[in-house]
């Protein structure tokens, strides 16, 4: 895949904005390898967009670790199965129809290393949820079934090195060694992001951020 274009937050903002005017509620999925800065974008959207917005990140539907242990999956964590992506879906489905009572939606504590459950309340008044996360652009069952939910996908690209340095950085500051913390990257991390890439395909938009 050839580098995309840099894309201001302005224009992403403007974008998003309208998006959100359409009327009806809107899904807009932000998605990318680890380290590519989403959840920072997407926080950033939805900030600037206000009340109107709400943020729900994919994260929340991590296993538990007591469930990843007894699976033998806790050493790949973030992987598509150490996730419920069937959750996830029904919880896609029931944004998308929005219903008179408010959803809630589960959010992931990294300095636990735990979801949590109705952590992220979306009433009725709200027109646009994004939706953060690695897989939402995945072909396969059941990540297949999130794109036809989506009104538009964005798929933010970075630097590989840059993405790597971030994600260093977030797995000290969570507890990990520098040692380990390369280690996670190059073993769970990058095999994700490799996963992930040609996903792009799939998107609306394609950028890196200017």
């Amino acid at each position: 895949m050839t580098t995309p274009a840099p894309v201001g937050f302005a224009q992403l903002l403007a974008r998003a904005h309208a998006l959100a005017g359409r009327g009806s509620r809107q899904l807009l999925g932000v998605t990318g390898a680890p380290g590519a800065g989403k959840s920072t974008l997407a926080e950033r959207l939805v900030a600037a967009l206000g009340p109107a917005a709400r943020l729900v990140p994919m994260d929340g539907f991590h296993l538990a670790q007591a469930e990843l242990r007894r699976l033998g999956r806790a050493d790949r964590k973030g992987a598509p199965d150490t996730f419920d992506g069937y959750g996830f879906v029904a919880l896609l489905r029931r944004l998308r129809e929005a219903p008179p009572e408010t959803v809630y939606a589960p959010t992931f504590r990294r300095d636990l290393e735990e979801p949590v459950a109705g952590a992220i309340a979306v009433p009725p008044s709200v027109r646009l949820v994004v939706i953060e996360g690695n897989y939402l652009l995945l072909p396969q069952a059941p990540w297949d079934a999130v794109r036809p939910l989506l009104d538009e996908a964005w798929f933010l690209d970075a630097d590989a090195r840059l993405r790597r340095d971030r994600l260093v950085a977030r797995h000290v500051e969570f507890g990990r060694a520098p040692e380990p913390a390369r280690a996670w990257v190059r073993d769970s991390d990058e095999p994700n992001a490799a996963l992930i890439a040609p996903t792009a395909a799939r998107a609306d938009l394609v950028f890196r951020l200017a």
